[in-house]
Order: C-alpha cells, then structure tokens, then sequence
C-alpha cells in the first residue's frame, strides 16, 4: 500500500517475524504502523474455550492494524503471522507524519479502511442468521469481487479459514461445500474450491 522506499525514509524497520509469532496482543496500546513486505498476518479474537474467531488475513503489501492507532485505542484484535514474514514497523508519530505530508497516501488509506468496514458490516450480517451455504457463498463473492475475477474463482483459504471467518466449525464448513457443489454454486477440483 505504502511504498517501501516511503516507509524507509520515514523510519520504518523491516522485521522478521517467525510463523506463529505475535506482533501485537488485545487489548494491548496501538502505537505502529505495520505493513507486510512477504508473509501472510491473521488478526483475531481467542473466546473463553480457545476458539479463534478470524478478524481478517492480510498478505504481501497490506497494512493492518489501523484503526486503534488512528483512533487512540487498544487493539480489538491480536495479531500474529501465519506463516514467516516479513513485517515494515513505523512508529505511531512518524505514520502520522507521513499522512500528513503524503495527502494521496492518506486517501489511500481512507479508501482501504473503508473497504474493511464494509467487509466486516457484510460479514456480520451474513453470520447473524443466515444459513452455512450462504454464509460461505457471500464470503466467497466478497472476495471475488475484490480479487475482480468473474469466472472461475479460485479461493485460497483452507476449509479451517472459511470457518475461522463465517464463524462455523469446520465440519459444518466441509458438509456446506459438498452441498454447494451439489447444487451447482461452486465446483472442486483439486481440492480447491471455485466459483
């Protein structure tokens, strides 16, 4: 999102975080600005039985995070990498300063925020009483739409993930994709799922 050369000259630090390790807590002060150069990030919530409800995942060149730090809050959220990683950290005061001085950045940024929120405002609609199928197919189409893909959609989330996100198990999560591929809605191959 940012370029990395503007992350640099703002004082940026390019960490590398191991699979598995956190990079914030909830509930914990925001007080940087993250953004991956190569890995893969989940932030979640943990309930009381060590059930993880998946917030959002973030790749190569996205930010996460944003919010609280613009907001002056506590992460909502842990955060940790799913894989190895490599993570841009900018202190809060020098994210700051970058956005004001980088008007285009800032909007970009707006823009990505807002995409969030209408991901997370559709998803919670979805899991508020819809049954499993249609809860993964809007899953399903929210990211095809933003992958701008028509035809033959690959989705690259493991059945766990699906679940993690539509906040099902995954047993139910794999008996839903058999019905769906029975109805039509998508197709496996490969043990991927398309649509």
């Amino acid at each position: 999102m940012i370029p990395e050369d503007l992350l640099l000259n703002y004082g940026a630090v390019l960490e590398e975080v191991p699979a598995s390790e956190f990079l914030f807590m909830e509930k914990t002060p925001a007080r940087s600005f993250y953004q991956i150069k190569t890995g893969e990030i989940k932030m979640f919530n943990m309930n009381e039985n060590g059930k993880e409800f998946i917030q959002g995942f973030f790749y190569d060149g996205e930010s996460f995070g944003e919010p609280p730090l613009l907001t002056d809050r506590k992460y909502p959220a842990s955060a940790s990498a799913v894989k190895s990683s490599q993570v841009y950290k900018l202190s809060k005061a020098k994210f700051l300063k970058l956005l004001t001085a980088n008007p285009g950045i800032h909007l970009k940024l707006t823009k990505e925020l807002a995409n969030r929120l209408f991901y997370k405002a559709t998803i919670l609609n979805e899991i508020s009483g819809h049954p499993p199928e249609h809860r993964i197919l809007t899953l399903i189409d929210y990211l095809k739409r933003e992958e701008q893909i028509e035809k033959d959609f690959k989705v690259n989330l493991t059945r766990q993930q699906i679940a993690d996100l539509t906040g099902l198990r995954v047993e139910t999560v794999i008996r839903a994709i058999k019905k769906l591929e029975q109805y039509g809605e998508i197709r496996i191959f490969k043990r991927k799922v398309y649509r």
